[in-house]
């Protein structure tokens, strides 16, 4: 039986991919609930409530989103007071930032429930998409604490050195999501409600059996204890995962900006195409970001126990994994394109064609999108959120941005499945700037 592997340990390829795979195929899971939600909705209510979750998609994303800063800021503070043992402290930190997502959750639920609509009609629902989009909505955020609980742990399971309880925790969930969509969508035709309450009764195993496990005696790193509640402490964690919070809310706007681009230039059919390549880059990003969440701990604990060398050797080899694995990504997508898209919208020929035909250009940006994640991931890990979220502001809502709405003009409206290429390009500049700048300042 190998040993357990611990922050503290000197990361060969071969350990560093022992104790990130668990990470990776966590957030796999973790993207497959749309992935399936949208299958299910588009073979068997239609192309219209698939467009419907495709538009409200980003408005929850954002609001869920808050649990994925919570606990990659929070990973980075608890990991370096580890690292500088003071285990004591570590718990209380980790704790307060339990507390916090539960009560933030809650807020965000009631405010999102209100404001639904008006969202969904400011991002161009049609008469006949407004009630699914409602709908939808409303039923994923009576989960939505769950499901911040869910991104909070993805993190703080593996500070704790436990990653596979994180795996094991999201395939059951994930599993729930997939028989709940069979059962209820597929079964019962319940369309969009059956799908909202598969994706909702799976963030909540997500959500509580991590939270069961932390408030028991446990033998991991970390444990819920009793505690005073410090502002300083959660504002410096949220701070700190400002940038995973920016690159969240940042992307759901690029996806906003999308839509409307796509409502402009071909109308519905875009949108349900755009859903498609959402679903697959959910799927391969999530390798890069599961890769980035079971990385920063590393860093962290060892920027706090100053092991310089341990930070060196995880930059070149963190990049060099990066950059494979962005290729092969690329490689994968351009495979995928056919049985996806057939997968997806096989029931209409023309949307069909044009789902793929987005899918070869879409593909390309995944070369470089792996790199530019883990650079910003490296920075939050450094405690430095500053830096992190000028990266992830500049890629995602800066140059997608702009790229979206230029690239239709300049090369006609195919110019748009080239956006997320020509972001990556001008963010791997800037990220590598950052990295060589601050080279002596973390002596990486």
């Amino acid at each position: 039986m190998k040993q357990e592997i611990k922050l503290s340990d000197h990361f060969t390829y071969g350990k560093l991919f022992r104790f990130t795979f668990p990470s990776i195929i966590m957030m796999i899971f973790t993207s497959i609930y749309g992935v399936v939600d949208g299958y299910f909705v588009s073979n068997f209510a239609g192309k219209t409530a698939f467009a419907s979750i495709n538009l409200i998609m980003p408005f929850l994303m954002i609001i869920g989103g808050l649990g994925f800063m919570i606990g990659t800021g929070g990973s980075a503070l608890v990991s370096m007071t580890l690292g500088q043992e003071r285990r004591e402290d570590a718990n209380r930190y980790f704790t307060m930032l339990v507390i916090f997502s539960i009560g933030l959750g809650i807020v965000m639920s009631v405010i999102g429930f209100i404001f639904v609509g008006d969202v969904a009609y400011f991002l161009g629902a049609t008469e006949d998409m407004i009630d699914s989009c409602v709908l939808y909505g409303r039923i994923i955020l009576c989960f939505n604490f769950t499901f911040m609980l869910q991104y909070l742990f993805q993190s703080l399971l593996v500070t704790a050195e436990k990653p596979k309880l994180g795996l094991y925790t999201t395939i059951a969930a994930g599993c729930t999501n997939m028989v709940m969509d069979a059962v209820l969508v597929g079964i019962f035709k319940m369309g969009i409600t059956g799908a909202a309450l598969a994706t909702g009764f799976s963030q909540t195993v997500g959500g509580i059996i991590p939270l069961i496990y932390f408030m028991r005696p446990n033998s991991s790193a970390l444990r819920i204890v009793k505690t005073n509640f410090e502002i300083g402490t959660i504002l410096k964690a949220c701070g700190n995962g400002a940038s995973e919070l920016m690159n969240n809310v940042a992307s759901s706007i690029v996806s906003m900006v999308y839509n409307f681009q796509l409502m402009k230039y071909y109308g519905e059919d875009g949108i349900s195409a755009y859903g498609v390549l959402m679903y697959v880059m959910f799927i391969f990003v999530a390798v890069f970001v599961g890769y980035s969440v079971a990385a920063a701990p590393i860093v962290g604990f060892h920027y706090g126990a100053g092991n310089f060398d341990e930070l060196k050797n995880m930059k070149k080899k963190s990049l060099t994994l990066m950059g494979i694995l962005g290729v092969l990504m690329m490689g994968c997508a351009i495979l995928l394109a056919v049985p996806f898209s057939k997968l997806y919208v096989g029931y209409d020929e023309a949307l069909y064609e044009l789902t793929v035909h987005a899918f070869y250009l879409f593909s390309l940006s995944f070369i470089l999108a792996g790199v530019n994640i883990y650079i910003s991931s490296f920075f939050t890990a450094l405690n430095n959120g500053a830096v992190s979220a000028a990266i992830s502001f500049l890629r995602t809502l800066l140059f997608q941005n702009a790229a979206v709405l230029l690239l239709p003009i300049i090369l006609g409206k195919s110019g748009i499945w080239l956006s997320n290429l020509v972001a990556e390009v001008f963010a791997f500049a800037i990220s590598l700037f950052f990295l060589i700048k601050l080279q002596k300042k973390y002596h990486y």
